[in-house]
């Protein structure tokens, strides 16, 4: 079951999980039986494992509010819900949430009684509705070629927290590694008082970098605090031993407490990283060095659990293992990932190109929809310094006639418009793959890098990656939407390869037998590809990153670089010993 806290970077002592045993029914007047939250119904770690035949569904439990907590207000908080919802508390409606990626929390105090309380989420997925935003889950009935089945109701964690009334809502850091400082933001509740004192104790490892409270007005405040005190910049030498970086994920450790007088009414703790990622002269920097990111695509999906993680352990697993060969980062695919993710991500050192999950048909109601979810997941995810770029749609899912369709150019350009307007600290990417508007990255997809014995393709994908020009021939579509072209951008290769180890049957439920982009047979064929494919990737002074399909197997897509169990297929070292043939950055050799 899942028990870890659900969120990571906001953390209070007290609360309850909610996740375990629910009642459910699928349907009007269905069968009610168990299913194990927060595991879809169509997986394997629900109990169920059950092709879904209605489009609506019913969870249903009782729970104790602990007596401890009384007094309090009492928040129920939802990690994510796929893909509209009402939610009741002993009979009252206490509200309702459309969006399957984002999380939202209700006030249910005044609809609590003595003694145990009963709750139900009524859940709506539109299974066949190709205009809501949905990623790879399949609207048909069998998974097949890059779509997967499909994942209805709570998929994310369920849980309690008591608050003060007058509490924090939010807190956000923004790093600044050029002056020291960080800038935090924050949201206080409507019950604050007219005056309040904010009071931070921020911490390297076992240092206090600073201590001291501020007095404050309004809901929403600001300060800025001085993390390197003096040293951000000393002749010609940057204070790089606090910087986060995949070699280094350095964290400062914040404790902020919301002050009246002598009364502290609400304590959370926090983590921020020292980290600024920019582009300068068609190259993409890490703390003011450039630096080559050699990513995975990951599709967040498992065997067992569909979207949903089987642990909080296991997050914390795959990034090892993708360090281990050689990775330093992924690009999230058609999924928003659980903020217990971005944690393992921050503390281990990956970077991570957040996503959302994309819809197919543009419709403005969708394209509405796929705003309001992008909107609250910067919110959400705003202070996590392991992500480095806002990536938002792939492929022009969704905004199929974006080459020459103005209303779909617009859309794309609005979305990237919108991220930078939340984050001006992050690059975005409003489209990834082809036929590109506004974008920080040129961010291109291949997989014309030729089969084991196509040598002539081989060269031309090796001369093709070495221009601009060059490219046009190696992507599916136009580069750039009618309109748009090549403005100096940083330029990355952000899918290839996709080959294939020793095809097996597919996984059960799949519509066909197990694929892959190319095929390699045993070990020994797909290192001899995968290095020709990364050195050529290397000699290319245009290109400063890749992103590998990918890293797992999921159903009948089977050129993971783990299998479908998130085991190895190839031993790490010998994945590790290629990758590395090309250093990221010297950026990390000075420290005062």
């Amino acid at each position: 079951m899942r028990e870890e806290y659900p969120r990571p970077d906001f953390v209070r002592k007290q609360w309850r999980t909610l996740n375990g045993t629910w009642q459910f029914s699928e349907g009007s007047g269905g069968e009610t039986t168990e299913i194990l939250v927060p595991f879809v119904p169509q997986s394997r770690l629900s109990g169920l494992h059950k092709k879904l035949v209605s489009d609506e569904m019913v969870y249903e439990r009782t729970f104790e509010v602990p007596a401890d907590w009384k007094g309090k207000r009492i928040l129920l908080h939802f990690g994510a819900v796929d893909y509209q919802c009402s939610v009741w508390v002993n009979g009252h409606c206490a509200g309702g949430h459309q969006g399957g990626q984002t999380p939202f929390t209700f006030d249910i105090t005044d609809f609590l009684r003595e003694g145990p309380q009963t709750l139900k989420v009524c859940v709506k997925d539109y299974l066949s509705d190709e205009s809501i935003p949905r990623g790879k889950q399949f609207w048909q009935e069998k998974s097949q070629f890059i779509w997967y089945t499909q994942s209805s109701g709570i998929w994310q964690s369920v849980w309690l927290e008591p608050v003060d009334p007058v509490h924090l809502e939010w807190m956000h850091f923004t790093p600044d590694i050029d002056n020291g400082t960080v800038e935090i933001t924050y949201q206080v509740s409507d019950a604050a008082p007219e005056r309040y004192q904010i009071s931070l104790d921020i911490r390297f490892d076992t240092e206090r970098i600073f201590k001291g409270t501020i007095s404050a007005n309004g809901r929403r405040g600001r300060m800025i605090v001085d993390v390197f005190q003096g040293k951000a910049l000393r002749g010609a030498f940057h204070f790089t031993g606090w910087y986060w970086s995949p070699e280094h994920p350095y964290l400062f450790d914040v404790t902020a407490a919301l002050m009246d007088g002598p009364d502290c009414h609400d304590t959370i703790r926090s983590y921020f990283g020292m980290r600024k990622i920019h582009v300068q002269d068609g190259k993409v920097y890490l703390n003011n060095q450039p630096y080559y990111q050699k990513l995975l695509l990951d599709q967040g999906y498992w065997k067992d659990g569909l979207m949903t993680a089987p642990d909080g352990r296991a997050y914390a697993q795959d990034i090892i293992k993708a360090k281990a060969m050689g990775f330093n980062g992924c690009r999230k695919h058609e999924k928003a990932e659980d903020p217990v993710f971005l944690y393992e991500a921050d503390r281990l050192g990956f970077l991570v190109w957040e996503s959302m999950a994309s819809f197919w048909n543009y419709t403005p109601l969708g394209g509405a929809a796929f705003a309001s979810e992008w909107y609250a997941l910067i919110q959400r995810d705003y202070s996590h310094p392991c992500i480095v770029v806002w990536n938002m749609m792939n492929e022009s899912w969704g905004i199929s006639h974006v080459y020459d369709n103005c209303q779909q150019q617009h859309f794309a350009r609005a979305m990237y418009h919108m991220a930078h307007g939340m984050d001006g600290t992050r690059l975005v990417i409003a489209n990834d793959g082809w036929e590109l508007t506004e974008n920080d990255i040129c961010a291109f997809h291949s997989y014309k890098h030729g089969s084991k014995d196509d040598r002539a393709q081989q060269e031309k994908f090796r001369q093709g990656i070495r221009s601009i020009a060059g490219l046009s021939d190696l992507v599916e579509k136009a580069m750039f939407a009618k309109g748009f072209s090549y403005e100096g951008q940083p330029v990355m290769l952000t899918e290839t390869g996709g080959i294939a180890v020793n095809l097996t049957c597919a996984a059960e439920g799949a519509d066909k037998e197990g694929w892959g982009y190319d095929g390699a047979g045993g070990e020994e064929s797909f290192l001899r590809m995968y290095e020709r494919l990364i050195d050529s990737i290397y000699a290319s002074d245009l290109i400063c990153g890749f992103c590998y399909t990918q890293l797992s197997d999921i159903e009948q897509e089977q050129n993971g670089l783990l299998d479908e169990n998130h085991e190895f297929k190839i031993e790490p070292e010998k994945i590790r010993e290629i990758n590395s043939r090309r250093a990221v950055t010297n950026a990390f050799s000075i420290v005062i």
